[in-house]
């Protein structure tokens, strides 16, 4: 581990993590699933966001996000329990070939009826079962992979996840480039999205029916016991709440977690904005849509600036003060956001952003796995999705609220500056009361 903490090389790390039979068949699901998935959101964010009919306003584009991710986080608190349950290979292997038929059937609609309700609704179930998959993905990388290697592990499997999401977008668009306009357009890349779940799907069944835990499997359930299951999830969960914020290192992790993603949330909806109706003309949405991904793409790669500087920082600091540094860099964003609406300064703050909140979700993911049984850890994760997407949903409707049509408010990013360093004391101070430690909690199995 030294080694790789020291060579500074991605590919020095993955060899050390990969040597691990289990993380490379485990890290194969992850690739190909979120390949997949970035093709699919990739048309899915052209339709709700970059649309000709879309005029983008703060209200329109919050209303979009509330659609895509607060069904998540009603609905999202029902993996984590049901993944402390279930066998998580079994949860990829059947998660990924519901998505084929589900991604199928969308392909058919769009190329037979077009944009429709079923459309909308068929989408977010997808989107429902991909967040539920993430989540088993993350709570069975402790099972793949040494406990001292956890952050290497959580800093190249996510990060190359999401490089993997990127491909299958780019790829998407490309299609959607080369395909002449017409009903199959959409149905075509979508039904090759549904191949690639199935691929996904059948890369799981390599892996061991009980390599992923979780340590207790209260036998073997079946589809008439599956409503049981569901409806003890409530009492599983508040456990699992109670137990995080007992064993104090965890529960604080999330918490400042969810307050990031809020504070980045913001952002994302403001770079949308400057994208389609500031840096371009607001009525070329597809200049809009070209924008959008120079930027994202600028900020994608702050987050590969996290892979590299996050293990150099894990040699000199403890990850939550890593945390604390990755704060202080999303302040400096915001400053630098305020400075000017030209594309130079707001590229510069991209990179910053994406460094930091890149950075601080590898240290909180360590966080968290480092410091949760595994048998709390499926709902540990399941309450970092629901955070995680209340938080964002949460952004939105604060967005609409403060942001004008063109995303770009010097009041706003210089607020945004000042929540980002109030943050980054009040973590300090509290790990700093825990010694950074967790405190130990009696376990307790599902019921």
């Amino acid at each position: 581990m030294r080694d790789s903490l020291h060579g500074v090389s991605i590919l020095a790390d993955l060899r050390t993590v990969a040597v691990h039979r289990g993380f490379r068949r485990l890290f194969a699901v992850r690739l190909v699933s979120q390949s997949g998935d970035g093709m699919f959101q990739a048309g899915l964010a052209t339709l709700f966001f970059f649309s000709p009919e879309n005029l983008a306003t703060a209200g329109a584009v919050a209303a979009a996000f509330a659609v895509l991710l607060l069904p998540f986080t009603i609905v999202g608190p029902f993996a984590g329990p049901l993944l402390d349950r279930w066998r998580r290979r079994q949860v990829l292997f059947v998660g990924n070939a519901v998505r084929v038929v589900l991604t199928a059937v969308l392909a058919l609609l769009m190329a037979t009826d077009g944009v429709s309700v079923a459309v909308y609704v068929i989408a977010l179930v997808t989107l429902g079962v991909n967040r539920f998959l993430l989540a088993a993905l993350s709570a069975a990388l402790p099972r793949v992979v040494p406990r001292e290697q956890l952050l290497i592990a959580n800093t190249i499997s996510p990060t190359l996840g999401a490089v993997a999401a990127v491909i299958g977008a780019a790829l998407g668009f490309l299609i959607g480039l080369l395909v002449p306009a017409g009903p199959g357009k959409n149905g075509l890349v979508l039904t090759i999205a549904a191949v690639i779940f199935g691929l996904a799907s059948l890369l799981a069944l390599r892996l061991g029916k009980d390599q992923l835990g979780p340590d207790l499997v209260p036998g073997v359930r079946s589809l008439a016991q599956a409503w049981k299951d569901v409806r003890a999830t409530a009492t599983d969960l508040v456990a699992g709440a109670r137990y995080l914020v007992a064993r104090r290192t965890p529960g604080a992790a999330l918490g400042v977690m969810a307050i990031h993603r809020f504070l980045y949330g913001v952002n994302f909806i403001a770079l949308i904005l400057i994208s389609r109706n500031l840096l371009t003309d607001p009525s070329d949405a597809s200049a809009g849509l070209a924008m959008f991904g120079l930027l994202s793409g600028i900020s994608f790669a702050g987050n590969g600036l996290a892979i590299v500087l996050t293990p150099i920082a894990h040699e000199r600091m403890a990850p939550s003060t890593w945390v604390v540094v990755c704060l202080g860099l999303g302040a400096l964003s915001q400053v630098l956001m305020a400075a000017a609406p030209t594309f130079v300064v707001i590229a510069a703050a991209a990179v910053l952003m994406g460094l930091a909140v890149q950075g601080a979700k590898i240290a909180v993911d360590t966080i968290v796995q480092r410091d949760t049984a595994d048998t709390y850890r499926g709902r540990a994760f399941s309450l970092y999705d629901t955070l995680y997407n209340g938080a964002f949903a949460g952004a939105a409707a604060v967005a609409a609220a403060v942001l004008p049509d063109t995303g770009w408010s010097r009041v706003v990013f210089l607020a945004l500056a000042v929540l980002y360093v109030v943050l980054g004391i009040a973590y300090r101070r509290m790990t700093t009361v825990l010694h950074d430690r967790p405190r130990p909690v009696p376990l307790a199995p599902p019921h």
